[in-house]
C-alpha cells in the first residue's frame, strides 16, 4: 500500500531539519512509542546495534553540552530531548536471540573490523529510521555531528562497548526560525539506472 501525498509530505517533502524549538515537552511515553517504531528498521542479520540515550533532564543536558561545539550549544540546550545515537560493539552477543536461525554470533567473534563496520553502518541506519519515526509521530528532528565523541562516550558510556555516533535533537520545531529550504541534487546528478 502506498502512502498518500500528505503522509509523504510529513515524512519527506515538507519535513525540515530544525535548530530552534518550541517550549513544548516531549513525554516519556512518546519517546517509547518513537523507539517502538524505529526498532523495526532493517539491520544486517537483525543485529540492531543502536543504543540510544534520550537526554532530557537538566543534569544530563549539562553533561552533554560540555561535549558539544559552540555552534550547537543553543539548539541542543533548548531542544526538549537530545537522542545520543550510539552503537554497541558487542551487539553480536544478542544475535542468538535476534537471529536464531543461524549462528550469526560466530561471524563476528574475533573479527573487530567486521564488528566495527557492522555496528557503525547499522546503528547509523537505525538513527535515520528514528528521524523518520519522529516525523511520523508529529515530532521534528535536528540530527547533527559537531561534538566530542570521546567526551560523550566518557560521560554516557564509560566502561561499556558502546560508542557514540551522532546526535538528534527532538521536539516541536519553531518553523519561524527556518532558513529557506536548500536544494537537493536531481536524479540525473546523483543516481543512475543500469
Amino acid at each position: 500500500m502506498r502512502l498518500d501525498d500528505r503522509s509523504l509530505d510529513l515524512i519527506f517533502r515538507s519535513a525540515r531539519t530544525h535548530s530552534a524549538w518550541l517550549d513544548q515537552p516531549v513525554g516519556d511515553d512518546l519517546l517509547r512509542e518513537l523507539y517502538d517504531l524505529m526498532k523495526w528498521a532493517p539491520t544486517s542479520a537483525n543485529s540492531s546495534p543502536a543504543r540510544i540515550v534520550f537526554v532530557k533532564s537538566e543534569p544530563a543536558k549539562q553533561r552533554l553540552l560540555s561535549a558539544v561545539i559552540p555552534g550547537n550549544i543553543d539548539k541542543t540546550r533548548t531542544a526538549p530531548v537530545t537522542a545520543i545515537i550510539a552503537q554497541d560493539h558487542e551487539f553480536y552477543e544478542k544475535l542468538p536471540h535476534l537471529f536464531p536461525h543461524a549462528d550469526a554470533r560466530s561471524w563476528f567473534v574475533g573479527n573487530q573490523p567486521l564488528i566495527d563496520t557492522t555496528a557503525f553502518r547499522n546503528a547509523t541506519l537505525q538513527g535515520a529510521y528514528l528521524i523518520l519515526a519522529a516525523r511520523a509521530l508529529g515530532l521534528d528532528a535536528g540530527p547533527m555531528s559537531g561534538f566530542d565523541n570521546a567526551k560523550v562516550d566518557q560521560e554516557f558510556f564509560s566502561g561499556t562497548h558502546i560508542r557514540s555516533n551522532f546526535l538528534i535533537n527532538i521536539g516541536y520545531g519553531d518553523a519561524s526560525e527556518l532558513f529557506p529550504r536548500s536544494p537537493r541534487l536531481p536524479f540525473e546528478e546523483a543516481a543512475q539506472i543500469l
